[in-house]
């Protein structure tokens, strides 16, 4: 029997199978070539590329309740976060810590982890200086957290307390010295009754320099915190501006000045009335002190809204315009020479200031150069029960 002829594959045939088979295999080839290359670039991408550190979770909370103002910087001395104050007080611009000594501790932190204080110096407005405590720790490996405390107020406390003691001792020391002196003179001239009579009415004078001048310096010290004070009462303001006229009268009859009066009746405010007699009394007493002999002083009370304004103005030598902002300081006084001669410590307008501020109100003041000067107190006015005993 014949068998079946099987017929042979052709060239054309065994060229294509090969064709594909090579395809397929270069195909996948290439396709593991290119996972390989993807995942290579993929590790190496990781490896150089970083993700930014994260706050630490609650650490936002925790500054926010910080009285100081809180800063956290990242590696690359950009600010991650900031607290508002920490703005607004001006050692935070554009993302970056300023000034430069605060960057410099951020940096020694990161390298070595250790805790670093310091007092740096910020310029936040033009012609202001505010003072800065900061405190440099690190938060996490990565990041470094500024904690920044503004001490410029503490540091204007102590050069005010520091030019009070010395101007204190400065002025204690003129009365002082002069009482020696005097005394020395008088002790020469015993045999000189003129002398001696005339030595010894310039040793009281100067004797009362030095009694008033220790009695501001008293009322001041308990007037440093614009409290209201535990004194305090309902007093009528007419008889305060009597008093405060009857405390310059000798002065004011020896220079022929008139001091003229004029208040609206049933005014009422409520304070110390020691405190408030001595800020209207110094008021009345610059008048009459810097006034021209036979000139006019006139004191006026009257009700503004809800405030009564105690004014007190005279035609004297008046205060220049530039010194007007410094007149309520301690011991500054706009003539040193004519204050000598005239017995002026320095404080009565501080003390002026104080009264006003710890009974609620304030003090203004006008003044031209040989027109005179205008002060005026304002107070709030007492209206709780007319029918209140007074003091």
């Amino acid at each position: 029997m014949r068998g079946r002829r099987v017929p042979r594959p052709t060239i054309d045939a065994v060229d294509t199978s090969a064709g594909l088979l090579i395809a397929g295999v270069i195909g996948a080839a290439v396709g593991a070539l290119v996972t390989f290359l993807w995942r290579f670039s993929e590790t190496r991408q990781g490896a150089t590329v970083e993700p930014a550190p994260a706050v630490p979770a609650g650490a936002e909370a925790v500054l926010s309740v910080l009285s100081s103002s809180a800063v956290i910087v990242d590696p690359s001395d950009t600010v991650l976060q900031a607290s508002a104050p920490a703005v607004a007080m001006g050692i935070v611009r554009d993302d970056r810590l300023v000034p430069d000594e605060l960057m410099d501790l951020v940096r020694q932190v990161r390298r070595d982890g250790q805790v670093r204080e310091a007092e740096v110096s910020l310029q936040p407005r033009r012609g202001s200086v505010a003072h800065v405590h900061a405190r440099v720790a690190p938060l996490t490996s990565r990041l470094v957290v500024v904690l920044a405390e503004d001490r410029t107020q503490a540091h204007r406390v102590e050069a005010i307390r520091r030019d009070f003691v010395a101007n204190v001792s400065h002025e204690l020391k003129t009365p002082i010295g002069a009482l020696n002196l005097l005394a020395e003179a008088v002790a020469e001239a015993k045999d000189d009754p003129e002398a001696v009579v005339r030595f010894s009415g310039r040793m009281q004078t100067e004797s009362e320099r030095l009694t008033r001048l220790v009695q501001q310096i008293i009322d001041l010290s308990r007037l440093q915190n614009d409290t209201a004070s535990e004194e305090a009462g309902v007093v009528k303001v007419d008889e305060l501006v009597a008093e405060a006229c009857e405390h310059s009268a000798t002065e004011a009859e020896r220079k022929h000045i008139e001091v003229a009066t004029s208040v609206q009746p049933e005014l009422l405010v409520h304070g110390d009335r020691a405190q408030l007699h001595a800020a209207v009394s110094n008021l009345v007493e610059n008048a009459v002190t810097y006034s021209p002999e036979s000139s006019r002083v006139a004191v006026t009370a009257s009700l503004e809204g809800d405030d009564v304004h105690i004014t007190v103005a005279d035609h004297g030598i008046g205060i220049p315009g530039e010194d007007l902002d410094r007149i309520f300081e301690r011991f500054y006084r706009v003539d040193p020479a004519r204050a000598r001669s005239t017995g002026g410590t320095g404080l009565g307008l501080s003390i002026v200031k104080h009264v006003a501020a710890s009974s609620g109100g304030s003090v203004e003041v006008w003044s031209e150069p040989g027109e005179g000067s205008t002060f005026t107190l304002v107070l709030p006015s007492w209206t709780h029960d007319l029918d209140e005993e007074t003091s």
